[in-house]
């Protein structure tokens, strides 16, 4: 018995039939009605998103027999040949396992020779950018000036790779990612199809794991379908996927906001019988957060999560905490390897966030949130602060039960551990009130020249701790120093401008959340909004921190990547040449034969 996946048997056949990619189809559509057909096609894209099925259904739009067009019949000889994959005008070369010069020589050579059976004879090379320079060499006069019946369909999953000289001799589609709609709903028509019955929760998860593309969407059904031996229910493709129930993601942050340490980890212990990816499960508690804080600043452009309840969240949770705890939680995924064990890793991240949770009473509400993010209960501090002039000398740091709406730890007490001589004689007489809330004054106390009324810090504590204990946990995220930097510039994966721009850039300062970059002028034009822009997402991403970015002139005594790297690569030749010019085998041939070392021609061993 023969079995078709189901990422081949439902393979589109016709550009109508495609999902998404809907600038790609309009484009090769209308070359096809019009006559104007490029002899040279780049399709590029991460995998399973269509690049090597447009490719086929494009070569069948140019050789059926019943015509050139968009909509080829899909009956004719060359239509069913080019379905089977035998058609023998399409040729399709794999790149990954034919990457030299002569494999490309043999391609020059018969493209050539009239088709045997269609108008065009057609190249699908896949992952073109496997070819080694010396191959693409070759081609690249055949690319530019082809022979008339010849066309060239090129698809790669990373277009970096590919020679600048090749990009231009082409026509390039990026094809995008598919969304979790497009996904699921092929799923269910291929279900419905299939009369398999699937549960809808079902299909959203295996949408969500196909992780944009389809093919692999496609495959997971088909693992699926296997693993449920009838219908696909929740239940079933969670432990197949060894996803985490977002139910008990919505019982850790509960616990959470509750500060009870206890439910929290029997929570993680119930997880654990699954044996999760504790990755996913952070990656899961993150997405919570998220839609969290969106439901709490734009209401309106807030979405349902299924297993959250976001608005009971929303209430219970200042912006400013969940905030704290995404970066956290993103935090935690990146220090996840170097943890002794991966549930040791997620259960430290959940404890983190545990231990600065918001106080008693600092809950804040979501309409408040947008324009006083991080100042808590501002209208009781303020009410509060107002009154504490007619009190007495002991009593006027009343205000201080306004103090919850810091970020506290989980204890309730925010007290320094070193001794506060003078604070502590000032305060005695109301003792007993430390126990319950954290005075907001203590940190100021042990800095005032003198024993000064305390009405005046009273009344402006409420408003200065909170952006103090936000500065002592953004002082120490992102990019602070030069180091910091240079390893970031040194190990990010940016490509082409935004690469250049890190490279020539050097650190000049951080400060209030702005990263101050030096760039000669000489490199200005480097500095595009695109490059910048996704300098700043790849510093959110690897930090969990999005500063802002400014630019000075060139600095004096800061140095940029390239030119620590040429540093280090003068040193490493200076070093090179002195350890072999004094090495005693080329001096004893250098006094008795006369040999002379040819100058730039030591290289250090690691070149």
């Amino acid at each position: 018995m023969s079995y078709l996946v189901l990422a081949r048997k439902w393979r589109p056949k016709r550009f109508a039939e495609l999902v998404g990619q809907e600038h790609v189809v309009r484009a090769l559509t209308n070359a096809l009605d019009t006559g104007r057909v490029h002899h040279a096609f780049l399709f590029t894209g991460t995998r399973g998103v269509g690049k090597t099925t447009i490719a086929r259904i494009f070569a069948k739009s140019l050789n059926c027999e019943k015509g050139t067009s968009a909509d080829p019949c899909g009956e004719c000889g060359a239509c069913r040949d080019i379905d089977a994959g035998r058609y023998i005008d399409l040729l399709e070369i794999d790149a990954a396992s034919n990457t030299g010069v002569d494999d490309v020589r043999e391609v020059i050579e018969n493209a050539q020779y009239m088709p045997s059976r269609g108008k065009f004879k057609v190249y699908l090379i896949d992952e073109v950018h496997m070819l080694s320079k010396a191959a693409f060499n070759a081609l690249l006069k055949t690319l530019e000036e082809p022979p008339e019946h010849v066309k060239f369909l090129l698809a790669t999953t990373d277009p970096q790779k590919l020679p600048v000289t090749v990009l231009s001799r082409c026509l390039q589609f990026n094809l995008k990612r598919l969304d979790e709609p497009q996904i699921g709903g092929q799923i269910t028509r291929i279900l419905a199809a299939e009369g398999i019955e699937a549960d809808e929760g079902a299909v959203r998860q295996i949408a969500h794991a196909a992780d944009g593309s389809l093919r692999d969407g496609l495959s997971l059904l088909d693992q699926a379908i296997a693993y449920a031996g009838g219908a696909l229910r929740d239940d079933g493709v969670r432990t197949m996927l060894g996803t985490v129930d977002r139910t008990q993601v919505g019982a850790m942050l509960d616990a959470l906001a509750e500060g009870d340490g206890d439910r929290l980890l029997k929570v993680i212990a119930a997880l654990a019988d699954f044996s999760p990816d504790w990755d996913g499960v952070l990656d899961a508690l993150a997405e919570a957060l998220h839609r969290v804080q969106v439901r709490q600043l734009v209401p309106g452009a807030a979405t349902e999560l299924e297993g959250i309840d976001a608005d009971n969240f929303a209430e219970r949770l200042r912006p400013e905490v969940v905030q704290l705890w995404y970066q956290m939680a993103l935090g935690g995924r990146r220090d996840l390897p170097l943890a002794p064990s991966a549930r040791a890793g997620f259960e430290m991240t959940v404890l983190r966030m545990l231990a600065f949770r918001p106080a008693a009473g600092g809950e804040g509400k979501r309409e408040a949130a947008p324009a006083n993010a991080g100042s808590g209960r501002a209208t009781a501090s303020t009410s509060t602060a107002s009154a504490a002039p007619t009190a007495s000398a002991n009593t006027a740091s009343a205000p201080k039960p306004a103090s919850p709406a810091t970020v506290a730890p989980a204890n309730g007490h925010d007290s320094p551990p070193w001794p506060e001589p003078e604070a502590t004689h000032q305060r005695q007489p109301i003792a007993p009130s430390q126990a319950t809330a954290p005075p907001p004054v203590e940190r100021a106390a042990p800095v005032a020249p003198r024993p000064a009324p305390v009405a005046t810090p009273a009344a402006t504590a409420p408003t200065n701790e909170p952006a103090a204990v936000e500065a002592s946990f953004s002082s120490d995220i992102g990019i602070t120093n030069a180091e910091v930097w240079l390893h970031f510039a040194s190990s990010n994966e940016l490509k082409g401008a935004t690469r250049q721009l890190v490279e020539n850039a050097a650190f000049a300062g951080y400060s209030h959340g702005v990263l101050q970059l030096s760039l000669d002028a000489g490199f200005d034009y480097l500095r595009s909004d695109r490059a910048v822009r996704d300098l700043g997402e790849a510093i959110a991403q690897r930090y969990g921190v999005a500063p802002k970015i400014s630019f000075l002139g060139a600095a004096q005594g800061s140095e940029t990547l390239r030119q620590r790297s040429d540093r280090e690569r003068g040193e490493q030749q200076v070093s090179a040449e002195q350890d072999f010019l004094q090495h005693p085998d080329v001096q004893r041939l250098m006094q008795q034969h006369g040999a002379k070392v040819v100058p730039d021609s030591i290289r250090p061993y690691e070149e």
